[in-house]
């Protein structure tokens, strides 16, 4: 471990350079980012689509990139006072392009009302509100992470969409952190190939190889001198295409096959 790590440090330090991570300036306010980043999950889109004359975008990219647009097109859209009561038929409408639209809208629906009651009820109905009550911190129990982990989109115990939140807020200025040590990577299928084809860990379960995971790459941001969540930004978009980004002494390892019933990974 202690060799794959000091290989991978000096990789990474090296395509951190020239790496310049996303402003998230496409992002117009906190409602827009947490409604969003809470059904950011399996999209199932099928195809690439251009969306307003710029992409083409796919997956998560796509599903954003629509969402914005319908908040653009109806002020107020993605708020907790239009989503408390919010049908599947309204997200299937939302997020449709080129015949197709994205999957499950069922449970997404299910989601961002479980949210905006939640966030109405203990915030004002304001994900700006949220993060005042975290008093700059993202760690403790009434840090951000902590807040976001009431809501059901966003229970995963890793945190995963909780920290894409943060980082968001983070980069636009709606949240100082005054603990970053409480950073961590998001570990998704990305992330776990790229560790387990560098060795940085184990084949295993799915539960075992995401935590290893998350705990590896802080180790790697540490020792590279690179916050967790540029890291994550890093390593997201470079090891999408290449899943050999940081090496392949382990072999052409694959991420452990995702669990079809959850809606954090």
């Amino acid at each position: 471990m202690v060799v794959a790590l000091d290989r991978v440090a000096e990789r990474v330090r090296a395509l951190a350079d020239r790496y310049r991570p996303p402003t998230f300036e496409h992002v117009p306010d906190p409602d827009a980012a947490l409604f969003l980043c809470a059904v950011d999950h399996r999209t199932g889109y099928r195809a690439r689509y251009l969306v307003g004359g710029r992409g083409p975008f796919e997956g998560s990219a796509l599903m954003w990139e629509l969402g914005l647009r319908a908040a653009r097109r109806e002020r107020g859209l993605l708020t907790a006072a239009r989503l408390v009561d919010v049908s599947a038929g309204r997200v299937a409408e939302i997020f449709r392009i080129g015949g197709e639209t994205v999957a499950d809208p069922e449970r997404r629906a299910a989601l961002w009302r479980d949210l905006a009651r939640g966030l109405a009820d203990r915030y004002s109905g304001s994900a700006a509100a949220l993060l005042a009550f975290c008093e700059r911190r993202l760690g403790g129990g009434s840090g951000l992470i902590a807040r976001l982990q009431e809501f059901e989109a966003y229970g995963d115990p890793l945190a995963k969409k909780a920290f894409l939140f943060a980082k968001i807020a983070a980069r636009r200025g709606w949240l100082q952190v005054d603990d970053p040590r409480c950073w961590e990577v998001c570990a998704d299928n990305v992330l776990m190939r790229l560790a387990l084809r560098s060795g940085l860990v184990e084949p295993g379960p799915l539960e075992v190889v995401r935590a290893a995971t998350r705990v590896a790459f802080k180790e790697v941001a540490e020792a590279a001198g690179i916050s967790p969540p540029v890291l994550d930004d890093l390593l997201w978009e470079r090891g999408r295409e290449d899943p050999r980004l940081l090496g392949a002494a382990a072999g052409e390892l694959e991420e452990p096959p995702r669990d079809p019933a959850s809606h954090w990974y």
